[in-house]
């Protein structure tokens, strides 16, 4: 036996890697002095991605963890390997550094950068707070309570160390200034989180930096400890100063050089604000605050632009950061205002900075995240039409498509390799008539939904158990009733998931809008429906909690008016793992915007990859991945761009004519899913993984983005990216 795991050891004996800044676990000193030394060449050839927020749980994808229980390793007499692999085996799996979509599909695009081995660092901030917990009763709704975690014993976290003094960490300066230009200084700690691709021989580093640390000031440590801190204005605007003045020292410490910096996003555009700053200092010295011109400023931010990439993600106003210049000018310098005032006006009150508007301006390329999203960012900002194109968002298919459907992708040689090049789903054309192929994929979705139900029950029970021991009344009205079968959820009812941000124009009470309308529909085809509900209202959205108030709010009406075949049952604190397990049980996906509002959408992506129908309005990448009805059903009005109201206001919603549509199709839904047969239901599904999942990954989507990355790959390297590339244009026209 001591051999044995003396062999074992010997296998992953290279784990471990070492440079000037840390020690490193999951990956050899080969990897890391190959990724490290292309990110840190005289010749920069390599992409900043920067982004207020990264979805990277461990609990959806952990490649080393993997590898270690593969090889049975539970231990070592060698005490550092011994650390790692307990802590990689059993630490923490949650990093709660995100709160929605966004960061979901940033970390979902630096794990694909890492599987196709294109130099990139991800620069982002830690937040010691993270984003909130969700405790949700049955009266009050949403309950927002503080995430505790220790990013020091979390797996995958290294917290960088000084080269000249190791035994302390190396921490970067970012000025503020006050409104006489007095400067204050932030410190930030930097950690470095390794995106590990899936064979263990690359990986995307991340950049997370810490400034709620003792050396910076009380005020900068509040404002850095919670994702989206927006209690004040003044806590949004540090905040975004603290990513976007972070980037570069950020790079500099590690002596990492970038050709390009990708702005997820406009929330670090102040990193642009400091490239202009350079490249002035750089022509005119260090007075360059006293003698440059507006023509001096110009001429650099069109510098500047060569070297910057824009993903614009909404189309909706909140997501856009607009600051009164009188508060500004107490965090920034009056230079800095200077640049803003020349760059960033808004086009509607001149007393604002619009960041979007900053960032629209100084790129060498923007791109919307759909086709439909494309159209509707020209209509926004038709003065920058001409450099606006799309690239269609898309997930990560190794983190996102469930273990019984990843066994059943390896048992098809038609589909061998998918997880090096999912292009390869489109072969399932070929298994599509099967019965195989069909009946394997029946059983594996089975046990997936089988997966859920059984969280979902277990759920139910606890919360009715502890209601007993806390003040939190459970909010769903099943925990209530006695726990049998008849108020269990059951594996074999149809159910529909819906899970995201509630907020206002995503409108998940419109299924519910006419609800005698709807009980009547299940009743006369006597079709049992779980209505499966999950996901977070930003802490200051009072009208998106409200929405969860009411979905809870109809549960019993529901539940009586159809004698228990339609059961609603919202789950609290939605994260990637329960994500993960919906996208994958549930029997279709619900997406129920006001187009054209959602710019793209991914967790309809997510369910796809799976091979799960969507139900869903025709926008962001539905418009798309629709495919004239193979791929699951679209509802509601289809207006044009052109002359959309993009308004989220509660007169626009359009819920009566949207809600009207959707009761039309659903008995056709219901009808062919409980078929005996299933053959039309079944369709969809395989459909869905034949023409859905060779175009919404994101591997797909970062060969595109590679385009305009301008880098020098290897032969092998754009090979692989040109395969990629060929499964799809996302800015066609059509």
């Amino acid at each position: 036996m001591t051999n044995i795991i003396t062999d074992q050891e010997s296998a992953v004996s290279e784990m471990i890697s070492k440079n000037k800044w840390g020690t490193f676990f999951g990956i050899s000193q080969k990897t890391l002095d190959t990724v490290w030394g292309n990110l840190t060449k005289e010749d920069p050839n390599s992409v900043a991605y920067v982004t207020m927020e990264i979805g990277a749980d461990l609990d959806v994808f952990h490649p080393v963890q993997k590898k270690l229980q593969d090889l049975q390793i539970t231990s070592s007499t060698n005490s550092t390997f011994d650390h790692y692999t307990k802590l990689f085996l059993h630490g923490p799996e949650k990093i709660p550094n995100y709160g929605g979509g966004l960061g979901i599909l940033a970390g979902d695009t630096l794990k694909s950068l890492a599987e196709m081995k294109i130099p990139t660092v991800g620069v982002s901030l830690l937040y010691r707070k993270g984003y909130f917990s969700q405790l949700v009763d049955a009266t009050l709704g949403q309950i927002c309570t503080a995430t505790d975690w220790s990013p020091e014993n979390t797996p995958t976290l290294y917290l960088m160390r000084d080269p000249e003094n190791p035994t302390i960490p190396l921490e970067i300066k970012v000025p503020f200034f006050d409104e006489y230009d007095n400067r204050t200084e932030a410190c930030a700690r930097i950690w470095l989180k390794l995106e590990i691709n899936h064979t263990l021989d690359y990986f995307t580093p991340e950049i997370l930096l810490d400034y709620d640390i003792p050396s910076s000031p009380a005020w900068i440590q509040e404002a850095a400890q919670h994702l989206y801190e927006s209690r004040t204005d003044q806590h949004k605007i540090i905040q975004r100063r603290l990513l976007g003045a972070g980037v570069i020292p950020a790079l500099n410490a590690l002596g990492m050089q970038v050709s390009t910096i990708h702005l997820n996003e406009q929330h670090g555009v102040v990193a642009i604000l400091h490239l202009i700053v350079s490249q002035l200092q750089e022509k005119l010295g260090s007075e360059y605050h006293l003698i440059a011109s507006d023509e001096d400023i110009m001429n650099a931010a069109e510098a500047v632009a060569a070297n910057v990439v824009y993903t614009i993600h909404t189309p909706v106003k909140a997501g856009h950061d607009r600051f009164d210049k009188a508060m500004y000018k107490h965090f920034g310098h009056t230079f800095c205002g200077r640049i803003l005032h020349l760059l960033a006006i808004d086009d509607e009150q001149d007393h604002v900075y619009n960041f979007t508007s900053l960032a629209m301006r100084v790129n060498r390329a923007t791109n919307s995240v759909s086709r439909l999203h494309r159209g509707v960012t020209k209509k926004q900002f038709p003065q920058f039409s001409q450099k606006i194109s799309a690239i269609t968002n898309g997930v990560h298919h190794l983190s996102w498509i469930s273990e019984a459907k990843a066994d059943l992708y390896n048992s098809f040689e038609e589909l061998q390799n998918w997880q090096d090049n999912p292009s390869v789903f489109t072969n399932c054309k070929r298994l599509i008539s099967k019965p195989k192929f069909r009946f394997y994929f029946k059983r594996a979705w089975y046990e997936d939904t089988k997966a859920l139900i059984n969280y979902v029950n277990a759920m139910l029970v606890t919360h009715r158990n502890t209601s007993l021991a806390t003040w939190i009344d459970p909010p769903n009205y099943l925990s209530y009733q006695d726990l049998h079968y008849k108020s269990l959820l059951s594996p074999d009812a149809y159910t529909i998931g819906f899970a995201r941000r509630f907020s206002t124009y995503k409108r998940a009470d419109l299924i519910f809008s006419k609800l005698d309308q709807l009980a009547r529909i299940i009743v006369e085809t006597n079709s049992p429906i779980n209505f499966i509900f999950a996901g977070k209202a930003h802490p200051a959205d009072e009208p998106g909690k409200q929405l969860i108030k009411q979905i809870l709010s109809i549960q019993e009406e529901l539940f009586t008016k159809t004698n228990g075949l339609g059961k609603i049952v919202f789950i609290p604190n939605y994260d990637m793992k329960i994500a993960k397990l919906m996208v994958a049980g549930v029997h279709a996906w619900l997406n129920s915007p006001k187009r054209p509002l959602e710019a793209s959408g991914t967790s309809g992506m997510k369910a796809a990859m799976n091979g799960v129908p969507n139900i869903s309005i025709m926008d962001g990448w539905w418009a798309e991945g629709y495919h004239d009805g193979l791929t699951g059903w679209k509802f509601g009005m289809e207006t044009d761009v052109e002359e959309a109201c993009l308004s989220e206001s509660k007169s626009t919603l359009l819920y009566e004519e949207d809600a009207a549509s959707l009761y039309n199709v659903l008995p056709e839904i219901l009808q062919a899913f409980y078929d005996d047969e299933q053959e039309t239901y079944i369709d969809k599904c395989l459909k869905n993984i034949e023409l859905n999942i060779p175009i919404f990954n994101t591997h797909r989507m970062a060969a595109e983005y590679v385009d305009r990355y301008n880098l020098k790959l290897s032969p092998a390297t754009q090979k692989h990216i040109s395969s990629l590339q060929k499964a799809y244009n996302s800015d066609q026209v059509e």
